[in-house]
């Protein structure tokens, strides 16, 4: 078994196609609601791959040789699950709550692979 990182991701684009902002307060409440009941329930039937359940992500600061500065990315929460293969972690993710209810674009699953040397 390997342990794979997903990245739920969002954008503009995904969130106008959504409708999401379009919603009055009311409606939006119950679909978020609605929404974290689907992650909950997802949460659930996955609980047994699941490593780290993980969380919304905050604003981002870039730190590179020039420095630190604010950037901007489609970048929106993370999970970490374990499964026999790369396509099987994949699989977990088919019409997840993220992109059919709530206004993300896709999530992005990759193997977390172990440290050169050991």
């Amino acid at each position: 078994m390997k342990n794979y990182l997903a990245v739920y991701l969002g954008n503009e684009a995904s969130r106008k196609a959504s409708g999401w902002d379009a919603l009055d307060e009311g409606a939006r409440k119950k679909r978020e609601q609605e929404g974290m009941q689907a992650w909950g329930a997802w949460v659930e039937a996955h609980k047994a791959s699941i490593v780290d359940t993980g969380a919304p992500l905050g604003k981002t600061l870039r730190a590179s040789k020039g420095g630190i500065e604010s950037v901007r990315n489609n970048l929106a929460a993370y999970t970490v699950v374990r499964a026999q293969s790369h396509e099987a972690a994949a699989k977990m993710f088919e019409g997840h709550p993220h992109f059919t209810i709530f206004p993300g674009d896709s999530i992005e699953i990759m193997e977390c692979l172990p440290l050169p040397g050991q």
